[in-house]
């Protein structure tokens, strides 16, 4: 009875594991797909692209606007800390980030206002490409327009 029991167990045991190996296949193989489809891969390069983008900004505000804003007002904002004992708060850091963000968002407001634009235009174009082609006729239809010429010559004879 003991050994019954023991094989019955084993076998439990075994199918546990077949059971776990299968799920982590189909766990793998659904990442794979995930993986391969645009989307995914669409979206790393735009992350990509956005870090490369925000080191722009980052340079464009450090090495040229605040340069400039400080001809008028010799500002820099980097050096603007507030100190309350051994705390210092960089509100010029923040200042700056601020900065960086209105630059970035209006670059992708302009950025999206041109993909639109493009967008537009081209289903435009499309819309204009539709309206001048000269609609296909089916066999069916090329049929019935002779049977009714004919029908209008054997009524215009009579």
């Amino acid at each position: 009875m003991a050994k019954k029991d023991n094989i019955i167990e084993d076998v439990k045991k075994a199918k546990n594991n077949v059971t776990n190996k299968v799920k982590k296949v189909k766990l793998i193989d659904e990442f794979k797909k995930f993986i391969a489809k645009g989307n995914v891969l669409d979206l790393a390069v735009g992350v990509i692209i956005g870090a490369s983008f925000q080191n722009l900004v980052t340079s464009l505000t450090n090495n040229i606007i605040s340069p400039i804003l400080g001809i008028f007002g010799e500002v820099d904002f980097s050096e603007y800390v507030v100190s309350i004992g051994n705390l210092h708060l960089k509100y010029g850091a923040f200042i700056t980030d601020i900065i960086n963000f209105i630059i970035s968002a209006f670059i992708i407001f302009l950025i999206v206002k041109f993909m639109n634009k493009l967008l537009i235009r081209k289903k435009e174009e499309q819309i204009k490409e539709e309206k001048n082609k000269e609609p296909v006729k089916s066999e069916e239809l090329k049929v019935l327009e002779e049977i009714r010429n004919i029908l209008k010559e054997n009524n215009n004879s009579k």
